[in-house]
């Protein structure tokens, strides 16, 4: 099977007649494709940033985007509370989230010892999830809105991108923590986020804050916390969908 990377160059390249039956794209940009006269029955899209700003996704003519949007709201209550914009309703979307990560936390003691550490297709176990969750909270929360020096703790795990903008990995640790040490850490960061929100006034909000990845270009508060809610979602979001088939393999 071919594989293709970051040094390929691809852009603007035209497929006529090509089998792409079972390939995959990870990490790929493909913005702007597009594709006619295409066999796509089964094919699987995951795109996390899909709405941000005024994306489209057109299938077969009809912008996908708005029902997608809907969907997930409809799957996952709460949700839609991510993009408050005032104090009460980001304690609200807040307690939303803690009360749904709860429940699958809740979830997994219940399922076979071990499921923690599973990982789906190649993707982050469960606890590599929380772990990425707490590095997500310590860059948005405690380096770019609290402006701590040295925000982290050693049990995130650093996700590939952020790993090639320079970040410095030896504040982490080198083996991985037992699972009652990721909940200890989670625990601690969804805390902080709880009591920080707790606080907050329109007037913090709208204040501005260096973006943690580039500080050139600033952001508000409010975005930052935007920011994490998303993260906590979409990773809510694979995580549930990752438990979902190791359930389905136990019973097959």
């Amino acid at each position: 099977m071919a594989t293709f990377g970051s040094t390929d160059d691809l852009h603007g390249a035209e497929f006529v007649d090509t089998d792409l039956r079972g390939a995959r794209f990870v990490g790929a940009d493909i913005s702007g494709v597009v594709m006619r006269g295409v066999q796509a029955e089964g094919v699987e899209i995951d795109a996390p940033w899909l709405f941000d700003g005024e994306n489209v996704l057109l299938v077969n003519g009809v912008d996908v985007v708005p029902l997608v949007d809907a969907e997930l709201n409809r799957r996952f209550p709460g949700r839609a509370d991510r993009r408050a914009t005032d104090p009460e309703g980001l304690a609200t979307a807040w307690d939303r989230l803690e009360r749904t990560w709860a429940a699958t936390l809740a979830r997994v003691d219940t399922m076979p010892s071990g499921t923690v550490d599973v990982s789906v297709a190649g993707e982050w176990s469960f606890a590599q999830t929380l772990r990425h969750l707490v590095l997500a909270t310590d860059t948005w929360l405690r380096k770019a809105i609290l402006g701590e020096e040295q925000p982290y703790h050693p049990y995130g795990l650093i996700d590939v991108a952020t790993a090639d903008d320079g970040f410095d990995v030896t504040v982490l640790a080198q083996d991985a923590p037992s699972y009652g040490e990721v909940l200890e850490a989670r625990a601690g960061r969804v805390a902080m986020v709880r009591d920080v929100i707790a606080g907050v006034t329109p007037e913090l909000l709208a204040s501005s804050r260096p973006n943690p990845h580039d500080p050139a270009h600033p952001e508000t508060v409010l975005s930052c916390l935007h920011t994490i809610l998303e993260e906590e979602w979409e990773h809510h979001r694979y995580a549930v969908r990752d438990l979902d088939v190791i359930e389905g393999s136990e019973g097959a």
